[in-house]
């Protein structure tokens, strides 16, 4: 028998979810974000699965798109973070991955690397805006400069997308959204050419963003970026479902204490579940007593420390619980957002930290 903790996978809401993003921007194409593994969710399993529906994926790094070309993938590639050295350049043309130009260093080593144009394809070029987020992108004239310098080289193709990237789309009563979009509007005034500028947020709340490109990212695995429900959020259906198993039930008298630290001390007579998940799969070890999970239909809260391999459970309220009872941690019963809460991060944290050593098990894969 093998360790129960595992991350169930389902490919079908994988799909829903993309769909209901190209549902919402039906003049743009809604390109497939698989960075950082797929947020955790296993990057070649979720491209295959969106290869059939998404015109383009996207990826951080030249290393996590080779990974996608090695497994099969055939569709273009678009490196959100663009090219780190020359070589790579040569690599994307040769390979149709797509280039993010974010600072005019990056626009330089593209005009510098002199591609032969009769050999293999144009490379395909995204430039971005800085519109706010101050973090990547370029700005005032040099927008429009490197579009120009660019646009006339003859080994780029003609489309060149100009994207730029939302800092606070997901505060839906902030106004900030708005000035990025017309700080955009004024960047590529003039300029005949398609446009990129909504996330996950911007496609569910933000339909003046929605241009030609979309790229959904957290939505895709059916986390909602709004802190709040939101109407088009709500119909996202979660990816994964974090479980393991019961491996131990004890008894213990009020005064007595579980875990390292004995940071949890019993109140009354109290039954204590041991699960076997921890921080080594994944599951913070800064998670607070009182989290919620889920066991025999109901919610019980974590007693206890968080260790490297096992939790504990104060399961007294819920009847009866067995050794090889099933523990949500996450999923359709405990939502990602509500545990991620808990300890004060975000959902995209949670999945993307999900090591290895939790295996992926992947369902309805057609």
């Amino acid at each position: 028998m093998s360790r129960p903790a595992k991350a169930i996978v389902d490919l079908a809401a994988v799909r829903h979810n993309y769909q209901l993003a190209q549902k919402l921007t039906p003049n743009a194409q809604a390109l497939g974000v698989v960075k950082a593994n797929a947020y955790g969710h296993g990057s070649v399993a979720v491209a295959k699965t969106l290869e059939p529906l998404a015109p383009v994926l996207a990826v951080a790094c030249i290393e996590e798109a080779v990974e996608l070309r090695q497994a099969g993938i055939v569709k273009p590639i678009l490196l959100l973070e663009g090219a780190f050295e020359a070589e790579e350049i040569i690599t994307a043309r040769d390979q149709n991955f797509w280039l993010m130009a974010s600072g005019i260093e990056q626009v330089e080593m593209i005009a510098k690397a002199n591609l032969d144009e009769t050999q293999g394809s144009a490379l395909t070029v995204w430039l971005k805006a800085d519109t706010g987020m101050h973090r990547l992108g370029l700005t005032g004239e040099q927008v429009k400069e490197s579009y120009a310098k660019l646009k006339a080289l003859p080994y780029v193709a003609d489309d060149i997308v100009i994207a730029t990237h939302f800092a606070a789309a997901d505060e839906l009563d902030s106004d900030f959204t708005s000035q990025q979009i017309d700080c955009f509007a004024s960047l590529t005034e003039g300029l005949n050419t398609p446009v990129s500028l909504a996330n996950s947020a911007g496609i569910l709340a933000w339909p003046q963003a929605h241009g030609n490109y979309t790229r959904p990212g957290i939505m895709l695995y059916g986390s909602s970026p709004f802190p709040e429900p939101q109407v088009n959020a709500d119909q996202l259906k979660p990816v994964m479902t974090l479980e393991s198993e019961v491996i131990a039930v004890r008894t213990i008298e009020a005064g007595e204490t579980v875990g390292y630290g004995r940071s949890w001390t019993a109140q009354r007579r109290s039954t204590i579940a041991t699960v076997a998940i921890g921080y080594g799969d994944g599951y913070p070890r800064q998670m607070p007593n009182g989290t919620p999970v889920f066991i025999n239909g109901q919610r019980a809260e974590l007693a206890g420390r968080v260790s490297m391999d096992m939790i504990t459970v104060d399961v007294t309220d819920i009847g009866t619980v067995n050794v090889g009872d099933n523990v949500e941690l996450w999923g359709h019963n405990i939502p990602l957002n509500e545990v991620a809460s808990c300890v004060g991060t975000i959902s995209y944290e949670l999945v993307t930290r999900m090591p290895l050593r939790t295996p992926r098990l992947y369902i309805n894969e057609t």
